[in-house]
């Protein structure tokens, strides 16, 4: 029961449904820049520029409550089952907390924007799509903690099947309201905002239904007899969740920032960009969702106090992410021209994004240990780390050498877009080799006879 085939097929099974939520969602994006595209560069460049600010900020508070799945994954390895629901009732006033605090932020489009001397059209439509996008705050992170309550617990298909509807309903969205159609206003790129702010609040209302209602679940009785917010419970998800959160941030920016330092080159260099950074997005969603597994199963375990069969899930979950990123990686190269054409017919965005997956490639072996290794980390409930590591490797490393070889003389001249990316390979690389040495300390902690 407890050997290498049985942990992969129990992985495999918790990966599958998160990944096929993740892809969902991140079409969502993927959906938004071509439909958007199909306007013009500048509607596409709008909806990079919005989504750079927007991905960081809601990202960081969303990372916040992914501390949520380790909880529950280590009460009910524990057969702590009555514990469950008063905590996810204080990640629900935390959910809501975090959400007027990312709208507040997301409000000020204006001044956001202002030192970056953007086109005044694309200042317009990028402002427009946060002030849109930001009512979608509160519903993306209840959802959040509906899923960790359910990932928790170690079943994941309903966020699988509610995020395809979500897709489903963001197409006629964005239709609508990038279009101007049953009496509303074309929005053009601004109106994905719109959209996706729909989509989240459907997505939140139906996985809150489906628990509601479902057997399965019954008997947590999740939303009865809700308790006072409790500051002792509060610093018990902001001591985990806080660094999984800044390390989140900083990841994101590293990526998301791109597109602002890049956008004075102009709308066509930030739509290259965007095309392959929301294919890297994608493609992404594979590591992260062994990732989430990983951290279910390893909290599970050390729930049960089973150190080594923690152990055990955590190195077949990093070699499982090596070999599914050697298979993405030489796919990216082999298809990298129809998928550039999906997104644009534009000649020079489709040019730009070309140069920039050769290089999405290279990064997504390194970018799967990070992941996997940080999801480790995470059911060990040693996140503090993560955040020092993050802090080094993607803004240190990664960013720094980015500008000097995007945006500088310093070295080479200016490479634009490239030298960015170049510090992503550089970044994730650093993130994965100090990842791996703590996850190492780690388990030695746990099993001091055990070879690291």
């Amino acid at each position: 029961m407890h050997n290498s085939g049985y942990q992969i097929k129990k992985l495999v099974q918790l990966a599958l449904p998160v990944f096929a939520a993740q892809v969902a969602q991140t079409l969502m994006g993927f959906i938004d820049t071509v439909m958007a595209g199909q306007v013009s560069a500048v509607d596409m460049a709008a909806v990079a520029v919005g989504t750079s600010i927007w991905l960081p900020v809601i990202l960081l508070f969303s990372g916040v409550i992914w501390a949520v799945p380790p909880l529950v994954s280590h009460l009910h390895g524990a057969k702590q089952e009555a514990a469950v629901r008063p905590l996810i009732h204080q990640a629900f006033y935390l959910a809501l907390i975090c959400a007027l605090i990312a709208m507040g932020v997301l409000s000020q489009g204006d001044s956001l924007l202002a030192p970056l001397a953007l086109d005044p059209e694309l200042e317009r439509l990028s402002v427009g799509y946060m002030e849109a996008i930001l009512w979608g705050a509160p519903a993306f992170l209840l959802f959040q903690v509906l899923r960790s309550f359910n990932e928790g617990l170690s079943f994941t298909p309903p966020s699988m099947v509610i995020s395809f509807v979500g897709l489903a309903i963001n197409i006629p969205a964005n239709y609508i309201f990038i279009n101007g159609h049953f009496g509303m206003p074309a929005m053009g790129g601004a109106g994905c905002g719109v959209a996706t702010a729909i989509v989240y609040w459907g997505m939140a209302l139906t996985m809150g239904l489906y628990l509601l209602l479902s057997r399965r679940f019954r008997a947590y009785q999740l939303f009865r007899d809700f308790r006072a917010l409790s500051w002792q419970a509060q610093r018990q998800i902001w001591a985990l969740g806080l660094p999984i959160a800044a390390a989140v941030f900083f990841e994101v920016t590293m990526f998301t920032g791109v597109a602002i330092m890049i956008a004075p080159l102009g709308p066509v260099v930030v739509a290259g960009h965007q095309v392959a950074a929301n294919f890297s997005t994608i493609i992404y969603m594979l590591p992260l969702s062994i990732g989430v597994a990983v951290t279910i199963r390893v909290g599970y375990y050390l729930g049960r106090e089973e150190p080594k069969l923690a152990r055990m899930v955590a190195k077949i979950g990093v070699l499982f992410g090596i070999a599914v990123s050697l298979f993405t990686a030489i796919l990216t190269v082999l298809l990298r021209h129809p998928i550039a054409d999906l997104y644009s017919n534009d000649a020079g965005v489709i040019e730009v994004a070309l140069h920039l997956m050769l290089l999405c490639a290279l990064y997504q072996i390194s970018d799967a240990i990070q992941v996997v290794t940080t999801a480790c980390l995470r059911g060990y409930k040693d996140t503090m780390p993560i955040l020092w590591i993050a802090l080094i490797s993607f803004w240190g490393v990664g960013f720094t050498s980015g500008y000097v070889l995007g945006s500088t003389d310093w070295v080479v001249a200016a490479m634009g877009a490239q030298g960015y990316w170049i510090g992503f390979i550089s970044g994730l690389s650093c993130a994965a080799l100090l990842l791996h040495l703590r996850l190492k300390q780690v388990q030695t902690r746990y099993e001091p006879s055990a070879t690291a």
